[in-house]
């Protein structure tokens, strides 16, 4: 059985072709700049040649029509029919409160994606457009959404509620959301099996760290607070975006320098964080290699961002009363030791002990690895995550009928026993050319 999942955004159409007879990713890829002049796509497929290419892709109609095409192409492609394709799962950011898992889409739950739209103005919308223009090239299989917030509807309310006016919360659903929960599946799920503890029993803190950020703090195995709000803007320092910042900034902005609420909106989303404050990056390479040469406003940067994770860190810690592990994961969580370095040291007082070259030996995207030292009350995992993997599991058991919320259901990737099959090919790569790695490489304990 094969199946397609696909990521819209504004902007971007990612996916990924997975064989479940053979628990094998077929191809990934991704087209970018989606409605601009020029647009690109690059395609990698299993024993095939990489594409890359500039195209023409208008909309997102448009887009789902090259991957499709793409898919079947004689010289790239995976598939020799599209009726091989027997499910797709969508990724929606915004499912509000209305669900607490996975669902597969009718016109009904696309309607309440849609009334949810004010709430992530940025992301609903193209999650939408995917999902209408996928059903049109694929029109008789099942289209399942996973949805970001579902992993966090597990939130006690004294955790997702705002201290405002209760009225705004019962009418317009102002709370806290929070996002990312595919990620905060996976790597909970992985942190407890190298853990060698059960899923609800397991207490954790985990920084997806990317562009965009966030926090969780997973308490017996669920989503017991996070920092990412009513929207994606809320809590840590991001790429482009402010993360936490007094409320009244907003106004004095208004009456004091007579900007406007929408150019208020676009600087905290799209022209704050590390852009904001380097004025030149947002992307962290850039920002580490600048600093290196003396840039003080990057220097800056990095502190702005390590100090907000540390925080955090130590809130939850708080929060939890005891923790099993420290998980980083994302781009800049499992790549960027310096961010991880500064997040992490000089908190032995709380049980999270650092080690430091295995910290500095720690970019690997392909094995799970512990870089706290030996006596480490607390584990520090850097876990790659895999939300297409937590997608695509989610619809076959959808397709199958035997899927349930993730407190009552197992994944296969729960099991001691499991191994990602690509991943571990390149992992032994990864060995040949960094001997190194062998020693941070952490598997689950035999049972």
């Amino acid at each position: 059985m094969v199946i397609l999942t696909l990521n819209c955004g504004s902007s971007s159409a990612k996916y990924q072709i997975f064989d479940w007879d053979s628990q094998e990713v077929l191809a990934v890829g991704v087209i970018e700049r989606i409605g601009q002049n020029v647009s690109t796509m690059e395609h990698a497929a299993k024993d095939r040649d990489q594409y890359e290419s500039e195209i023409s892709c208008p909309d997102h109609k448009a887009a789902i029509q090259l991957i499709v095409k793409m898919i079947l192409d004689s010289d790239y492609g995976v598939l020799d029919s599209i009726s091989e394709i027997r499910a797709v799962g969508h990724r929606v950011v915004h499912g509000g409160e209305h669900f607490v898992k996975s669902v597969i889409v009718d016109e009904q739950v696309l309607n309440i994606f849609e009334s949810l739209t004010h709430l992530a103005p940025l992301h609903n919308p193209p999650n939408i457009l995917g999902i209408r223009a996928a059903q049109q090239e694929l029109p008789d299989v099942p289209h399942c959404a996973i949805m970001d917030t579902a992993w966090h509807q597990t939130m006690p309310k004294h955790t997702y509620m705002y201290a405002l006016p209760y009225a705004w919360y019962e009418e317009h659903n102002v709370r806290r959301y929070g996002f990312h929960g595919t990620s905060y599946l996976y790597t909970a799920k992985r942190a407890a099996a190298l853990l060698g503890k059960d899923p609800m029993e397991t207490n954790l803190i985990i920084a997806h760290i990317g562009n965009g950020a966030s926090m969780c703090a997973v308490k017996n195995g669920v989503s017991y607070d996070t920092s990412m709000g009513l929207t994606p803007l809320e809590g840590l320092v991001m790429g482009t975006r402010s993360g936490d910042v007094d409320p009244a900034v907003i106004n004095f902005l208004i009456t004091q320098v007579g900007m406007d609420i929408k150019d208020i909106d676009t600087a905290l989303n799209k022209k704050s964080g590390i852009l904001g404050i380097t004025e030149k990056f947002s992307d962290r390479r850039d920002v580490r290699d600048a600093a290196a040469q003396g840039d003080e406003r990057c220097r800056l940067a990095i502190d702005m961002e390590c100090h907000r994770l540390k925080r955090y860190i130590g809130g939850y810690a708080a929060a939890l009363g005891s923790v099993d592990a420290v998980v980083m994961t994302a781009g800049v969580g499992e790549m960027a030791p310096h961010i991880r370095r500064g997040a992490l040291t000089g908190l032995d007082h709380l049980g999270i002990c650092l080690d430091q070259q295995k910290n500095d030996q720690g970019q690997c995207r392909n094995g799970e690895i512990d870089i706290a030292t030996a006596d480490s009350p607390i584990r520090i995992f850097v876990i790659p995550t895999d939300e297409e993997l937590v997608m695509t599991e989610d619809t076959y058991a959808l397709l199958n009928g035997t899927y349930d919320i993730h407190t009552n259901f197992t994944y296969n990737f729960e099991s001691p026993k499991y191994v990602n099959k690509s991943r571990h090919e390149r992992l032994q790569q990864d060995l040949e050319n960094k001997p190194y790695l062998k020693d941070l490489i952490v598997t689950p304990p035999k049972a």
